[in-house]
């Protein structure tokens, strides 16, 4: 049976799940960020995910829960980690060719 579209007429999402180790990198973003001086509702529109879902998760893990992430085997801590790291890597290339396609356009 397919979902009712909502009073505004686009359909509903399916509800989505997240990981621990996924909310608790959120939260761990949420506070770095905060520091440099952004707002949750910046950091949970980069994520794809409500302000207030970022909230309910940073309270919860205030209030005493445990993220997966704290009690990660070290195996597990450095396939995280390679994961990481080698989306940081596509990342930096994407800005890298973004940067040099910009200048040329420039000129």
């Amino acid at each position: 049976m397919p979902k009712s579209p909502r009073k505004d007429g686009a359909p509903r999402r399916s509800k989505r799940r997240f990981t621990d180790e996924f909310r608790a990198e959120a939260v761990r973003l949420l506070r770095e960020r905060q520091r440099a001086g952004d707002s949750a509702t910046e950091v949970a529109r980069g994520l794809g995910i409500s302000p207030q879902l970022l909230h309910e998760w940073a309270d919860r893990l205030d209030a005493g829960g445990r993220p997966a992430a704290l009690g990660e085997t070290l195996e597990e801590e450095v396939r995280r980690l390679r994961r990481e790291n080698a989306t940081l890597k596509l990342e930096r290339d994407f800005a890298k060719k973004a940067a040099a396609f910009f200048a040329k356009e420039s000129q």
